[in-house]
Order: structure tokens, then C-alpha cells, then sequence
């Protein structure tokens, strides 16, 4: 953080997921659509830990708003194994498998293609 202050905020937003802020950016993510959700504890701080690992895996100074949005993703398809059973039990089985396949659900939820329409004037 320079003293202009921080170049990308990430605001965790519970059950409603998060948000990356820029000085010329917005993006935002829903928490991973689930059923059931049996214990809500510690899904931010899991959050956090797959968003920061995500980074530290790519091996990157960069932190472009794309590794950043990648970063998200990542911490929200953890933390939304964090919330199917209580504790750590979901987390400590996880396989790197079922970490990307959520992820690569959570952007299939959330992508789309715009078509514009012809308004009536």
C-alpha cells in the first residue's frame, strides 16, 4: 500500500459473496449457490485462505484484476465447502479435483452472453 492508499480492495460479503473495488474497476461474486448450508463458521476465513493461496500458487507479482477475479473464485468455491458440514470435516478431504470442478461451476452460474435487443423508441 503506497500512500495514495490500497490499489484493490476485496470486501467479503457473507452470504451474498464478494466484491473487488478498484479506482477504475468493480466486480462482484456471488457465494456458491448451495441446498444446504449446515455450519456458516470460519466461510471467510476460508475465503481468505483459498483467495490468498490461489495468488501465492501462480508465483506472480503481478496482481492484475484478473488473477485477482481467478483468486476470487477460488476462495468461494472453498469456502462454500467450508459451509457443508461443521468444522474442518468438508475441507480436510477436499482433492484438487472437486476445488476446480466448483470453480468451473461457479463460472458457469454466473456467465452469460448479452444479445441486445432492439428498444422500442
Amino acid at each position: 500500500m503506497g500512500a495514495a492508499g490500497p490499489v484493490s480492495i476485496i470486501a467479503k460479503q457473507g452470504e451474498y459473496g464478494a466484491a473487488l473495488i478498484t479506482s477504475d474497476d468493480y466486480f462482484s461474486l456471488p457465494a456458491f449457490p448451495l441446498e444446504t448450508v449446515v455450519d456458516p463458521t470460519g466461510a471467510g476465513d476460508t475465503f481468505a485462505g483459498g483467495f490468498v493461496g490461489y495468488i501465492a500458487a501462480q508465483g506472480s507479482d503481478a496482481l492484475d484484476n484478473g488473477l485477482l477475479r481467478r483468486a476470487m473464485a477460488y476462495g468461494t468455491a472453498l469456502a462454500s465447502f467450508n459451509v457443508e458440514e461443521f468444522g474442518t470435516e468438508r475441507v480436510a478431504r477436499l482433492t484438487g479435483e472437486e476445488i476446480a470442478e466448483r470453480v468451473r461451476e461457479l463460472e458457469r452460474v454466473t456467465h452469460f452472453i448479452d444479445t441486445p435487443i432492439a428498444l422500442r423508441g
